[in-house]
């Protein structure tokens, strides 16, 4: 379904060729005075100089070849501007192609392509803290927007499962429990089917172990090498790290179940490593490498740069590899199993250069296609209300599940002392609002800045929060169950200047959809439902929808607003949570 701006765009491009004038100076915006005019076109200014005819002749011709069935309002203004509004009729009728189309007829701009979303990233037998909640709120809105355009969207955790922390804790195991079968190299197996430990103490286990590798040579040495056995295939050591994979994935998967954030691959470093080797030699061959100071590196420096980007480190002079070579194997692995249009990564904007070092690297190597995008997007920190990085009382870098337990609980103590659902739903509904606090006080921000962690303002029914944008859904939710069946509605002709401020309001969802995901920003979303949720409320308050004795006019009322519900829930549901049914 065309968009309303093209559509607009399209009728004025031919009224301008109608009149003798270069089609390409018909291009309409929103107007930025919408006292005056809903849209605008000002391309009778820039014809004047090609044409030498004064602007205001251009636009008056201009105007008289537009079809007035269309606008309630054209009008030529000095200097050349030509100010639009839409009729009642063209609005409906554009409404009401929305309301029956799929999915609002939006384009379906990435159909037949395939989009890989990189935002996970955790390591295994680590506790989620807060670094890692951007990531994962982030990441889950841009997949199901990429979803909802038409593209293949596969989420994939990438997770750090093959690093120097898994040879501390078999090492530090071995010194807690050398009996175990796991250490006997004449051991041969099977191997116990439970672990040796629990996740709770597995979380205690790697902490110990690298704070003692920092004062213990001997074992960071014997880490090291178990790391290496690990890598080689050593069968104990295997077996545990089977076991810290089943324990960390469950565990994992719990929190992620919390925050509604899943993921289509759970693929890790460990199964990119198999690639390493070969991709090490092809780079090699095709000359693309050099030995610095003992490491293998490739330089990916450009003459345009205007400042430094060093080489591409790719095998450190001990013979180890580092993340980058981890990142440009697993961009092979991706490419042979999912062959993505594009591959997206969800960090910390501080490893920028990072990446840029390896996307270089992996077209230098001809990983990807030409023509594959490879973007990163780089997130800011979630700070408390001292401005700096958010910490627990202590000072600690907090647990993801203290969290959402945190906000859960402030968001109960509200649900309760408001009396806002019988007892037995007070959990499941906090949960739900508790979600929406949460994710949308993150969303609202601009992905690349730093934002303050504000509970109270976050969890507040009234502004530009998630339960704000919820009690609006759940308000309709009611009004639409009091009327009845509405669902077979048809759009009309807006009955005040409310209803068709919501009616213009609506005409925006599919572009803030294809910007959103044009600027990688979940934040345009926000703005849009908070506009929308408004224009809503607005509506609502100055209209007596139910008490509307004209059953004609009353079912209008009620068609706009299970259009404004459908619009809202979707727009949320690409957010990353729901709403309750009370509120």
């Amino acid at each position: 379904m065309e968009k309303i701006l093209d559509l607009i765009t399209r009728k004025m491009r031919q009224a301008f060729a109608d009149a003798g004038y270069d089609p390409a100076f018909g291009r309409v915006t929103v107007s930025n005075r919408p006292d005056l005019c809903e849209y605008q076109c000002n391309g009778a200014l820039s014809a004047a100089k090609q044409y030498k005819r004064a602007p205001i002749q251009i636009a008056k011709a201009v105007t008289e070849k537009l079809d007035p069935a269309d606008y309630s309002l054209v009008e030529a203004v000095m200097p050349g501007f030509i100010n639009l509004k839409l009729s009642d009729e063209f609005l409906r009728s554009y409404l009401e192609q929305m309301r029956t189309a799929g999915d609002f007829g939006v384009e379906k701009i990435g159909a037949g392509k395939t989009i890989v979303v990189d935002y996970g990233g955790p390591n295994v037998a680590k506790p989620l803290h807060i670094g890692h909640l951007r990531s994962a709120i982030i990441g889950e809105s841009l997949k199901r927007l990429y979803a909802f355009l038409g593209y293949h969207a596969i989420g994939d955790i990438h997770l750090g499962d093959w690093g120097l922390q898994m040879g501390l804790i078999i090492t530090e195991l071995q010194e807690r429990q050398p009996e175990l079968c796991y250490f006997d190299k004449d051991f041969t197996g099977p191997y116990p089917t439970e672990p040796p430990f629990t996740i709770a103490q597995l979380e205690e286990i790697y902490p110990a172990a690298s704070a003692k590798k920092k004062v213990d040579p001997d074992f960071a040495h014997r880490a090291h090498a178990a790391t290496f056995a690990l890598q080689q295939g050593r069968p104990g050591y295997r077996a545990i790290w089977q076991h810290i994979m089943n324990l960390s994935v469950a565990d994992m998967t719990k929190i992620y179940d919390r925050l509604d954030v899943h993921f289509e691959s759970w693929l890790g470093e460990s199964d990119a490593d198999p690639y390493i080797p070969a991709m090490i030699e092809d780079m090699k061959a095709k000359g693309l490498t050099v030995v610095s100071d003992g490491a293998l590196v490739m330089p990916v420096a450009e003459e345009t740069d205007k400042k430094e980007v060093p080489p591409c480190i790719l095998v450190k002079s001990d013979g180890s590899a580092i993340y980058a070579t981890t990142d440009l194997a697993t961009m092979i692995q991706r490419m042979q199993d999912f062959h993505p249009d594009k591959i997206l990564y969800l960090t910390d904007k501080r490893q920028a250069l990072h990446f840029e070092q390896v996307f270089r690297a992996a077209r230098k190597a001809g990983i990807v296609k030409p023509e594959t995008q490879l973007e990163h997007v780089g997130f800011g920190t979630m700070n408390g209300k001292d401005g700096k990085p958010f910490k627990t009382r202590e000072g600690g870098v907090m647990r993801l599940e203290q969290l959402l337990a945190d906000m859960t609980a402030f968001v109960r103590a509200k649900v309760v002392e408001n009396q806002i659902v019988a007892d037995e739903e007070v959990d499941a509904t906090t949960d739900t609002i508790a979600l929406a606090a949460l994710k949308y006080g993150d969303l609202s921000n601009q992905p690349t800045k730093d934002y303050i962690f504000d509970m109270d303002r976050f969890a507040a029914f009234e502004g530009n929060t998630g339960p704000y944008i919820l009690y609006t859904i759940v308000r309709v939710k009611s009004i639409l169950s009091k009327y009845g069946p509405w669902e077979h509605l048809s759009v009309q002709t807006p009955a005040n200047g409310y209803a068709k401020d919501l009616m213009l309001s609506m005409t925006k969802f599919g572009p803030t959809l294809e910007a959103a995901l044009k600027t990688s920003s979940p934040n345009l979303i926000c703005a849009y439902i908070y506009e929308l949720a408004g224009c809503v409320n607005k509506f609502y308050h100055e209209t007596p929808v139910l008490k509307e004795p004209d059953k004609t006019l009353k079912a209008g009322h009620i068609a706009l607003l299970g259009l404004a519900k459908r619009l809202l829930e979707t727009s949320i549901h690409l957010l990353g949570f729901c709403a309750p049914e009370k509120m």
